[in-house]
């Protein structure tokens, strides 16, 4: 039965975006131990060369590309960088994102402006990046990182919750346009609060408070990864749609 579910991801050519730490570098982890030949793209070169090299000592193939998926030609370029490294992409994995809490009242827009950049125009540029050699494959998968706030917004998250809602309006569209017709699996992940150190990134003072909170009942990047993964390990016929992932306990 392994041999059987590895089948569906061995070989393929993977991109994960935001992969330097988190459920980026757990999800190439994952893939990699599956047989995907797996690109990881952020901006911490340092990081991007460990998780590659503990790949590679683990058995699994793996290169890095230094990317900024707010930039499109640096997207483009992460994509030219994978299909002569490996061939034609089969998985992008959006994944960069930021998640930076504030309350209306602070008018925060600074951050508001990372989170539309990374958020938004980084889960676009990669799209528009791959999807064309996908669509004349007739073949692909994509899967977009949302979040449970995507659903239902948090206090101080207002910005935030509507990144994801666009993360899930896109990849609805998406799957309606470029899925059974075209043969690209078009999957979303919503995860719960994930403790990926992204408390620390907070500048409000107000809002770092609320997501310090928050943070404690943080979900494991693994858990979220092995979501991922099963999401990916899929036939070309199946397609998972969403997968909510939430915490049952607070003592990890």
């Amino acid at each position: 039965m392994k041999e059987h579910i590895m089948a569906h991801l061995k070989d393929k050519v993977a991109i994960v975006t935001g992969a330097s730490s988190g459920i980026g570098a757990a999800t190439a982890r994952g893939l990699a131990e599956k047989g995907a030949r797996v690109v990881l793209a952020g901006r911490n070169e340092e990081r991007l060369s460990q998780i590659v090299e503990d790949i590679a000592g683990s058995g699994g193939i793996a290169s890095y590309k230094v990317a900024d998926v707010t930039d499109f030609e640096s997207t483009k370029a992460l994509v030219a960088f994978a299909t002569t490294t490996y061939g034609p992409v089969d998985i992008l994995v959006n994944n960069a994102g930021l998640m930076l809490f504030s309350y209306w009242k602070d008018a925060a827009v600074g951050d508001w402006n990372k989170m539309i950049d990374t958020n938004l125009r980084g889960y676009l540029h990669a799209i528009a990046a791959v999807l064309p050699s996908m669509l004349e494959r007739r073949s692909g998968r994509i899967l977009n990182m949302s979040s449970i706030a995507g659903v239902h917004v948090g206090e101080a998250a207002g910005v935030y919750g509507a990144t994801k809602f666009f993360i899930r309006g896109i990849t609805e569209s998406l799957r309606k346009e470029v899925g059974v017709g075209s043969g690209i699996q078009v999957s979303m992940i919503s995860p719960g609060v994930i403790d990926t150190g992204w408390a620390d990134k907070v500048h409000d003072e107000t809002g770092r408070k609320i997501a310090g909170e928050l943070n404690k009942q943080g979900i494991p990047p693994s858990s979220v990864g092995e979501a991922v993964v099963y999401a990916l390990d899929q036939p070309p016929e199946i397609t998972i749609n969403d997968i909510v992932v939430h915490p049952t306990r607070q003592d990890w």
